[in-house]
């Protein structure tokens, strides 16, 4: 089959397409046709080796993937051939930017009909990211207020609408064009804020009466954690789910006592061993979808071969919505 790995960190250049030995599926494992493979900025913090966790080399990268079952193990019960699923492959066996993919049966969910397999691998990192860091760690309660950053991104245009959809009383969203601003109004933010200007956490205290946010979602840090922590109303959250700018905030927690403010971090891997919080997630993130409750924005589709070009331009932040792969 061919995939796409690198045997050393770097660049994209370092993504190399090569043939592999199609995997075989054993005891409670199935084999996945891939038909699409979702790209995430894990991606490429794996191939730089600054992800999270050590990535092993060599390396297939990509961990969302949507098929068709084309084999199944000994053991599988409750998958066929033939059925479409979607799945998050665990960090240890990601092997997405491929052809063909291995998964337990017990992490995989059918598509349900009329969503497409495009759909369904645009929602997995993104919309269970989105999901959670507003309803699990941001315990988003109704009518609260939002702060949403980098609202035209893949998280960013999935937690607006969901924050809605789980009742925010209002949802402010913060992104670098006008373009992108426009996105997340149009996908029912009820304000669009320029992150990039100076000022811009005084506009967001105006457009809450100066009462600040209840929840915020900041995948930046540097300077626009502190701001962001500064505009936190009484009890606010904020969940920090990246580092975007690469500058590690410093700041004093004592600070957080003044009106018992709370900062939690998010990192989607562990769902992932809540097999019950994980599947409940997905399968209500997939009905949203299914009823038009939830709009992808799909930003560009392309072939497997052009892995190292849709990284550099993801990391070069020259996209919207998600980026797919097509095998």
């Amino acid at each position: 089959m061919k995939a796409i790995q690198f045997k050393q960190f770097g660049g994209p250049e370092v993504l190399e397409l090569v043939e592999l030995k199609r995997p075989q599926p054993k005891g409670k494992e199935v084999l996945i046709e891939i038909k699409a493979i979702g790209v995430n900025f894990a991606d490429i913090a794996r191939r730089e080796g600054q992800y999270v966790v050590p990535t092993p080399l060599p390396y297939v990268p990509g961990s969302e993937v949507a098929g068709v079952v084309c084999e199944v193990g000994d053991e599988v019960e409750q998958v066929k051939v033939g059925q479409r699923v979607v799945t998050l492959l665990g960090s240890k066996t990601a092997t997405g930017y491929a052809e063909y993919t291995l998964s337990d049966e017990r992490s995989l969910v059918p598509v349900p009909e009329g969503v497409d397999d495009r759909q369904a691998a645009a929602l997995l990192v993104q919309g269970l990211t989105a999901y959670h860091v507003l309803k699990t760690s941001g315990q988003l309660q109704q009518g609260e207020r939002v702060l949403v950053h980098a609202a035209a991104g893949g998280v960013g245009t999935l937690a607006v609408q969901l924050a809605k959809l789980f009742g925010a009383g209002q949802v402010i969203a913060t992104a670098s064009s006008e373009e992108k601003r426009q996105i997340s109004l149009d996908l029912g933010a009820d304000a669009a804020v320029d992150y990039t200007q100076d000022g811009w956490e005084q506009k967001v205290l105006e457009l809450t009466d100066n009462q600040g946010v209840d929840v915020a979602l900041e995948m930046v840090g540097g300077s626009v954690f502190h701001k962001t922590l500064s505009i936190l109303a009484p009890f606010g959250r904020m969940v920090i789910y990246g580092l975007a700018s690469q500058e590690t905030p410093k700041f004093n927690p004592v600070k957080l006592m003044a009106k018992n403010h709370t900062v939690t971090g998010f990192f989607l891997p562990q769902i992932m061993r809540k097999q019950d919080l994980y599947l409940q997630s997905l399968k209500e993130l997939l009905a949203y979808v299914q009823q038009g409750q939830l709009k992808l924005i799909i930003g560009g589709v392309y072939a497997l071969e052009e892995a190292a070009k849709v990284q550099a331009l993801m990391k070069g932040r020259q996209t919207t919505g998600k980026l797919i792969l097509v095998p």
